[in-house]
């Protein structure tokens, strides 16, 4: 198991339930994501929560944002802060950006919200746009692009307004295998841009969520209880599978597939 210690909490949601019409969604969701640290680098983390369709990963996904409140519950963030709408880079599954403007010019708005880049917004979007291979694609519109750069530029915008916390809904879904392993690539080069930048990756993609991962919630039904909840935590890091490439072959990585595969 590589070297490593799990610090201060900076994500929790407790006892977070929610109802719409009478009718439980989420139970009982209780889970935490704690600062990693390893000695030599830089290690931010990455955490999936995995779920069946229609099982209330979109639910979730609106309160770890702040974008929707829970009927009782709550979910803090750094500093025991409960979380606010903005708080997080979120990326929806359809990639929003302003179709009348161009890429950077929708960079250009995102790094203006960021304290930490103020006079150097352009420096910073020529960089980000390097590193996710996009240099060709600043002056066009987002309809111009494929959806593999569409996705790559969300998560520029996101990366460039400085939120420490990136929650991403179903980011793999639709890419095809080349585009897939670009994406895996660069979000493991997010998770590594500052020690406390913290992706949190709502999927139902058991393979590669796990491929990227260092922790995995398991969100599903118990028998004869109402609602979703978060049914087990598999810490991948003591399993040896968190920040190895190559993984997918690996007996221990298999057989943690079909783990979940169970329990959903």
């Amino acid at each position: 198991m590589t070297t490593h210690t799990k610090e201060e909490i900076i994500l929790k949601a407790e006892n977070v339930h929610l109802e719409y019409d009478n009718k439980t969604i989420l139970r009982n969701i209780n889970f935490s994501i704690k600062n990693i640290v390893r000695p030599g680098m830089e290690q931010g983390q990455v955490v999936s929560l995995i779920g069946r369709s229609g099982i209330g990963k979109t639910q979730l996904f609106k309160l770890l944002s702040g974008l929707q409140q829970p009927t009782s519950g709550h979910i803090h963030i750094q500093n025991d802060q409960p979380v606010r709408a903005g708080d997080m880079g979120v990326i929806f599954q359809n990639y929003y950006l302003f179709e009348w403007r161009t890429i950077h010019q929708s960079l250009m708005l995102a790094a203006k919200q960021n304290p930490a880049l103020k006079g150097h917004e352009t420096d910073a979007i020529k960089k980000s746009a390097a590193d996710f291979e996009l240099t060709d694609h600043l002056q066009k519109y987002p309809q111009q692009l494929s959806g593999g750069q569409r996705q790559r530029a969300s998560i520029i915008q996101q990366l460039l307004k400085g939120s420490d916390f990136l929650l991403l809904d179903e980011p793999f879904s639709g890419l095809d295998a080349c585009v897939l392993d670009k994406v895996v690539e660069l979000l493991l080069q997010v998770s590594i841009s500052d020690e406390l930048k913290t992706l949190v990756i709502v999927s139902h993609d058991i393979a590669t969520a796990i491929a990227i991962s260092d922790t995995v919630f398991i969100l599903g039904k118990e028998k004869d209880l109402p609602g979703a909840t978060i049914k087990k935590e598999i810490d991948l890091i003591a399993r040896d599978l968190a920040w190895q490439k190559n993984i997918k072959r690996e007996k221990a990585f298999l057989e943690t597939v079909e783990e979940i595969k169970n329990c959903l």
